[in-house]
């Protein structure tokens, strides 16, 4: 019998933090492109518009840096639920606001939550995950942003049909939902073991761990009992070295480790994929035009199809990455999207031509080839898959699984924040690059994809398939990162410590209580 509460049903639901993010995606992908919309807010443009777009990145770099304090003083789950709790603040400030500066709150507002959860769902995720599927469960992360890209988007698409200002200020109030869903599920749900280790915890860490690993809780599992000898062994090595603060995260054995995960989340946003999920409604509109007279049903429906497409090639990554590996997705994807973007900026140079209509986000659109419109259609659609197969998910996955517990949280705020502080620029300027440079966008993001695959074929070493505690090993191995370790190879030291339980040759000799705590109800 398989119990309600275990490794795939905690990782699924705690993901609905990228829900929150989802959400927020569409619902102003969307709302950009209604009359109502334009209408109360003075129709922004260019950097009015950027900056609507933008400064829920904002919030969200401010909340990625916080959620380390966070996420160490308070717990994982917890600093989660305080999150959400500013969630539904932000949501419900959009939906009541009277103008742009409210509206640029109440979104800044939502961004702290999106920067806590997209920190720290992944860091619980990977350490309750067993590493031979840590990949797979930290996916989630990335099918639940598009999972809430679609929900959202079918509810602003519904409540486009209402002649008022509930066109937009009904699906920013539904936002609030997943988070109270989010906020309430959390108190079932028990604490990260490598968390409750750092504070010494031992006695629950172990029931927690027999609770994640075994269908009936059993504390003398020898696989079990290994990885809490691997956690152990691990907390008393980090105390030894006596460093946990911020500056040894630039001290020159984890340097390369931070600039990595940093490097990791700036690139997935300079592969451009962004562009199409915040302000696909232009691009779709751009390349479906009718003078004066833009058919906004038929946009509608193409912009549905990018999501349902963008949701539906996450499948793929939640299958197999933990067999593909991180570094050859990535390595396939930068150049998959590098391709459509050359393709789309190629296809728009050639047929395109400035647009008659003036005061249009968009200034560059195509007349009369209605080949080349299905082909630049076609294209963001498949871009989108390329990402959602490749850097949509293993963003995520990466920074978690590469850093010590000690700094594990620090670490992986400062990499979240570069990726919200890259988002902020693209989607601060991007509209603004839509008027002035139109087409030539694509080809800079193509460009982009290049350097990407340049820059993990020399620089990302291979993963999957490793504990989190066998990372110094990856990462101080002294080889080119191109023959970095594979996990089918070098795998295993979990198991010996199994067997050694299992013949009787080390034991714990810590005390447990048997008893079950609030952390594993």
């Amino acid at each position: 019998m398989v119990r309600l509460l275990n490794v795939y049903t905690i990782s699924a639901f705690i993901a609905l933090g990228g829900v929150l993010y989802g959400f927020d995606v569409s619902s102003m992908s969307d709302i950009v492109g209604t009359a109502h919309y334009r209408n109360y807010y003075g129709n922004p443009l260019g950097i009015r518009q950027g900056g609507i777009i933008s400064c829920i990145a904002g919030g969200s770099f401010f909340g990625a840096l916080s959620s380390s304090f966070l996420g160490d003083r308070l717990s994982r789950k917890v600093a989660i639920q305080c999150g959400t709790a500013l969630w539904c603040i932000g949501a419900g400030l959009q939906a009541t606001s009277t103008g742009i500066p409210m509206l640029i709150i109440g979104r800044f507002v939502s961004g702290l939550c999106i920067g806590v959860t997209s920190t720290l769902v992944p860091i619980y995720q990977s350490e309750i995950a067993p590493y031979k599927i840590r990949g797979r469960l930290v996916s989630f992360q990335q099918f639940a942003i598009a999972l809430g890209i679609v929900i959202q988007y079918f509810i602003q698409f519904g409540c486009s049909f209402f002649h008022s200002n509930a066109v937009f200020r009904l699906p920013w109030a539904i936002q609030i939902v997943p988070a109270i869903f989010l906020f309430t599920g959390l108190f079932w749900l028990p604490r990260s073991p490598r968390w409750l280790a750092s504070k010494d915890h031992w006695d629950t860490v172990l029931q927690v761990l027999a609770f994640l690993r075994t269908s009936n809780c059993d504390i003398n599992d020898p696989l079990v009992l290994a990885e809490y000898k691997e956690i152990e062994e691990q907390i008393l090595f980090e105390r030894e070295q006596g460093l946990n603060s911020y500056r040894e995260l630039f001290r020159k054995k984890m340097r390369r480790r931070l600039f990595l995960g940093m490097a990791i989340q700036a690139w997935s946003q300079l592969t451009g994929v962004n562009v199409f999920l915040y302000y696909i409604i232009y691009i779709l509109r751009s390349t479906d035009y009718i003078p004066h007279n833009p058919n906004p049903s038929r946009t509608l429906t193409f912009a549905a199809v990018m999501y349902i497409v963008f949701m539906v090639a996450t499948l793929p990554t939640i299958l197999w990455t933990d067999q593909w590996g991180r570094r050859s997705s990535l390595l396939v994807g930068s150049l998959s999207i590098a391709f459509w973007m050359y393709l789309i900026g190629g296809i728009l140079a050639r047929f395109g031509q400035p647009d008659p209509a003036q005061n249009q986000p968009w200034t560059w659109v195509i007349i009369g080839h209605p080949a080349a419109s299905d082909a630049i259609q076609a294209s963001c659609y498949l871009a989108g898959a390329s990402f959602a197969m490749s850097w949509g998910a293993i963003e995520w996955i990466y920074p978690p699984e590469i850093f010590p517990l000690r700094i594990r949280a620090k670490a992986v705020s400062i990499s979240t924040a570069t990726y919200w502080a890259t988002n902020f620029v693209l989607a601060l300027l991007m509209p603004l690059l839509l008027r002035t440079i139109s087409w030539r966008v694509f080809i800079i993001f193509g460009s982009f994809n290049i350097g990407a695959f340049i820059y993990v074929f020399f620089r990302v070493p291979e993963t999957k398939q490793r504990t989190l505690e066998e990372m110094d090993e990856v990462f101080e191995h002294g080889g080119p990162v191109w023959r970095s370790f594979t996990g089918a190879r070098y795998s295993g030291r979990l198991e010996a410590l199994a067997r050694d339980f299992e013949q009787g040759t080390i034991h714990i000799h810590r005390t447990v209580q048997v008893e079950m705590h609030d952390d594993v109800e």
